[in-house]
């Protein structure tokens, strides 16, 4: 099948979703990818780049997409930003990534990539999945991306998406060839500044949760104790 025209956000998308339609990652860690992908999308048009970690728009120039411009529009111009220019990259993503997720799916949606299913929790509580509407459509995205992986990632589209895939955690789910090539994906992350951002969000709730959970075994351990 031949891949219809995506975004970067719409293809981590598809590679994130199982045949259900849930995704293989924790839902915000796949929010936060698809912030930081709409970020390399626009990198790669040429209208904004990262300076000392924060997001500058070199080009304000309009773009077709529906919903690359909305985000462009949602950056400060040239000239603005405070004394630094621009937004920070890390807080950016984090607090875009609940827009940009589901404005993603509506748009796979409306284009009939996506399907919408909706379903209910205990019959009561409803919530949505969304698998493909052509099954085959996230074999071909998963086989062009391992074409690319097998090549070494030879452009960098494909580079910031492997990149991208690794920082939200999905290696495990689409990536073929062992830790040897988790690893190598680990790398890109380090050289491409959307994913660095995403992965710092990503380990930042990682921590949080952690600390969460020693938090309430300390405090449970405390008032055992004090019980005796």
């Amino acid at each position: 099948m031949t891949v219809p025209e995506l975004t970067l956000p719409e293809e981590l998308l598809l590679l994130a979703l199982d045949p259900r339609g849930k995704p293989y990652c924790r839902s915000r860690f796949l929010e936060y990818g698809m912030a930081g992908a709409a970020l390399a999308e626009l990198e790669l048009l040429g209208r904004v780049c990262e300076e000392y970690g924060r997001i500058r728009v070199i080009d304000p120039l309009a773009v077709p997409d529906p919903l690359l411009a909305p985000v462009l529009d949602s950056l400060p111009a040239p000239d603005k930003g405070g004394r630094r220019g621009g937004v920070g990259t890390k807080g950016w993503i984090r607090h875009a990534g609940r827009q940009i997720g589901p404005m993603c799916l509506e748009q796979l949606v409306g284009r009939a990539v996506l399907r919408r299913e909706t379903h209910r929790f205990l019959g009561l509580l409803p919530y949505h999945r969304h698998p493909a509407a052509a099954p085959e459509l996230p074999v071909a995205v998963r086989e062009r991306f391992a074409a690319a992986a097998a090549a070494g990632f030879p452009d960098p589209r494909s580079r910031t998406l492997g990149a991208l895939v690794s920082a939200v955690d999905l290696s495990n789910a689409v990536v073929q060839g062992g830790w040897r090539a988790r690893a190598a994906l680990r790398e890109l992350v380090r050289e491409e500044w959307t994913a660095y951002a995403v992965r710092q969000n990503v380990r930042q709730d990682k921590a949080n949760r952690s600390g969460g959970m020693l938090g309430g075994r300390s405090g449970a351990s405390s008032s055992g104790g004090g019980s005796d």
